[in-house]
């Protein structure tokens, strides 16, 4: 009797820590191999972004604009999706979340939030020069550092 008592408990103590084990935030790495296979180059083109002006505004998603996150405009790239987006001509890159519709300005690919441009070094600039990646699974990253391919989770 109690040893089968005993195998109840440590069966369940390792069924709730498998169970954890799968809600638990992972913390993805690319490397340059793995990162190809998961991304898909969506676009390569001219980038800017927001003016402080639009802060408070309505997205396109309904929610305002806040210049402080990490998100962006696209005009087909269905809302709520990540992009990864590179400057080509820096190396740096920065993981948004697509939530407004734009740019309108004619030749721009992709309109960043201040955040964002902030993290590529364009807010000095007008535009950029960039490649957009579709990112899959990373829901909740926010930001790559140059060339260490890890990605760093929102949580």
């Amino acid at each position: 009797m109690t040893s089968s008592v005993r195998y109840v408990g440590i069966s369940a103590i390792c069924a709730l820590f498998a169970a954890c084990g799968q809600i638990a935030p992972k913390q993805a790495v690319c490397n340059a191999d793995s990162c190809r296979a998961r991304h898909e180059v969506v676009q390569s083109g001219e980038a800017s972004w927001y003016a402080e002006k639009f802060q408070g505004h309505q997205t396109a998603n309904g929610e305002r604009f806040d210049p402080g996150a990490l998100t962006a405009a696209h005009r087909t790239l269905p809302l709520g999706s990540y992009v990864r987006v590179r400057s080509l001509a820096t190396g740096k890159s920065v993981v948004v979340r697509i939530n407004d519709r734009g740019p309108y300005v004619k030749g721009r690919i992709i309109d960043l939030s201040y955040a964002a441009a902030k993290t590529l070094g364009l807010t000095d600039a007008r535009s950029m020069q960039v490649q957009i990646e579709r990112v899959q699974d990373t829901a909740n990253a926010q930001t790559a550092p140059d060339d260490s391919g890890i990605l760093t989770t929102g949580r």
